[in-house]
């Protein structure tokens, strides 16, 4: 199938390794045109730029920080320097704000973990998405994808600023859709569910979660990027506003 991406302006963020390296590669493969958008892991970022190439596609890195307004405004106008545009965005970088304490409830949890929660991961994203969906309405086509968590629905115990941000990724994409269909711009958001990846993880945890998952295995990279690189395609031609768990039927927590 001709997903119709060849030379489409593609900006993944966070795709210095695993679910953002898979979808990054997956659309060199389709002949994109990439920025690979890192914040910190810069020789990740120029990894991933090499397999985007090696797949099939042009490749450019671009660091910036979510949480910092400025710079994702600054990234986003890189970005169109480099390109002349942005078709697709996928928004896949997280900032994972860590565990509880010990000992530490939910009433005892520090506020301020909340409020970097909120910005890394749900305030960034809307002000990235901003910069780049106006001139998809001049065009008349663009593809915006926001990777989320099943933990969403199914919620985990002292996971409250990381659930909580990702939620407000579910109430943007149904209120994008409604808001830039119209105008051609499809929004839609996948759940990844529990993905080893390139991470390091006891192998007890990924036995769980292999037991917990419908299928009895735990979900790769290149599946969760499947789905996205298809949903922000030509080839999708009217899904929108839609919250999509590739997960194997993973219920949190395990």
């Amino acid at each position: 199938m001709d997903l119709g991406l060849k030379d489409k302006r593609v900006l993944v963020t966070g795709a210095s390794s695993n679910i953002g390296r898979a979808t990054a590669v997956v659309f060199g493969a389709e002949g994109a045109r990439v920025a690979v958008g890192y914040h910190s892991d810069k020789a990740g970022a120029e990894e991933t730029a090499a397999l985007v190439e090696k797949a099939g596609g042009d490749a450019v890195t671009v660091g910036f920080d979510l949480g910092d307004q400025d710079s994702v405004e600054q990234a986003a106008a890189s970005v169109t320097a480099a390109f002349g545009g942005v078709d697709v965005l996928v928004n896949n970088a997280v900032a994972w704000p860590g565990f509880p304490a010990p000992g530490e409830l939910f009433e005892t949890a520090p506020v301020e973990a909340m409020r970097r929660s909120l910005e890394a991961n749900l305030l960034g994203q809307y002000i990235l998405t901003r910069a780049v969906v106006a001139p998809m309405r001049e065009r008349g086509w663009g593809r915006v994808a926001h990777i989320s968590t099943g933990l969403v629905e199914d919620g985990l115990p002292g996971s409250s600023p990381y659930t909580t941000a990702k939620a407000g990724l579910h109430g943007l994409t149904r209120t994008m859709s409604r808001e830039l269909a119209r105008s051609g711009i499809l929004t839609n958001l996948v759940m990844s569910g529990f993905v080893v990846g390139d991470r390091q993880m006891p192998p007890e945890i990924i036995a769980k979660a292999e037991a917990a998952a419908a299928t009895g295995r735990t979900t790769t990279a290149t599946e969760v990027a499947n789905m996205v690189v298809f949903l922000c395609s030509a080839a999708n031609g009217n899904v929108t506003g839609e919250l999509i768990r590739a997960d194997g039927h993973f219920p949190a927590p395990v």
